[in-house]
C-alpha cells in the first residue's frame, strides 16, 4: 500500500477531484454517483444548475421538479428520496450552512449522515472526505477490487476493516487521502477493469 502511491502518481500526475463549484454541489454528487458512471452524474448536476437548484434550500422547495433534472444519473426515482432524505437533514439540522456543519467533529457528522436513509459508509465518507476536508478514506468498489487482486486485503472484508488498513498505514491527511483515493479510481478504470483487466500494462504490477 505504501509503495502503490508514488508509482499511481509518477504514472498519472494530480487528479484535482472532486470537480465542482460548491462543497454543496459535491455533496449532492455523492448521492448522484451511487450506481452510475460520473458522466450520467455530470449530467444531472448540470440540469440542476441550469434549473438554478444548486442550494440546499431551493433544492428542497422544489424537489418535484428533481425526477426529470437528475433522470440521467440512473435509479433517479429512488436517488430522488435520498436527496430529499439528504436535504431534509441538512435544513433541519444545520439551516443549510456548511459552516455550520464544518464545525462539527468528523465522528458525529458520519454518524448523523449515516442515520439519513439511502446514505451509507462509502457516501457519507465521500461528503466527508471530499466536501469536507475530513480524512477520512473512501472505500469504494474499485479500491476493494485493486486490494483485492493484489491480495492486500480480502474481497469479503468489512467496509470499516478496510478503511482501518489505510488508517494503519498512513498518516490521516486530507489532502493525501483525497489524491490517493482518486488514483485508485483511475487505476481501477483504466487498467483494473471489472472484466477484462489490463494487468500487463497496469503502474501497480509486480515486475
Amino acid at each position: 500500500m505504501r509503495t502503490a502511491y508514488p508509482r499511481l502518481y509518477e504514472r498519472f500526475g494530480p487528479q484535482r477531484w472532486w470537480p465542482a463549484e460548491s462543497r454543496f454541489e459535491v455533496m449532492v454528487g455523492a448521492v448522484l454517483t451511487q450506481n452510475t458512471n460520473w458522466r450520467n452524474v455530470e449530467q444531472a448536476i448540470t440540469n440542476l444548475k441550469k434549473a438554478r437548484l444548486m442550494n440546499p434550500e431551493r433544492m428542497y422547495l422544489n424537489r418535484r421538479r428533481l425526477p426529470a433534472l437528475i433522470k440521467p444519473s440512473g435509479f433517479y426515482r429512488q436517488k430522488v428520496k435520498k436527496l430529499t432524505a439528504f436535504l431534509k437533514y441538512f435544513l433541519s439540522r444545520y439551516r443549510g450552512d456548511l459552516r455550520r456543519l464544518k464545525r462539527r467533529p468528523t465522528g458525529v457528522i458520519r454518524k448523523e449522515l449515516l442515520n439519513v436513509w439511502g446514505i451509507g459508509p462509502e457516501t457519507a465518507d465521500s461528503m466527508l472526505l471530499y466536501a469536507l476536508n475530513r480524512p477520512v478514506f473512501v472505500i469504494d468498489a474499485y479500491t476493494r477490487r485493486i486490494l483485492s487482486r493484489h491480495r492486500i486485503a480480502n474481497a469479503a472484508m468489512t467496509y470499516d476493516n478496510m478503511q482501518a488498513l489505510f488508517n494503519r498505514c498512513f498518516k490521516p491527511v486530507s489532502r493525501f487521502y483525497n489524491e490517493y483515493h482518486a488514483l485508485l479510481v483511475r487505476v481501477g478504470k483504466t487498467y483494473c477493469k471489472k472484466h477484462d483487466p489490463v494487468c500487463t500494462e497496469c503502474p501497480l504490477r509486480r515486475s
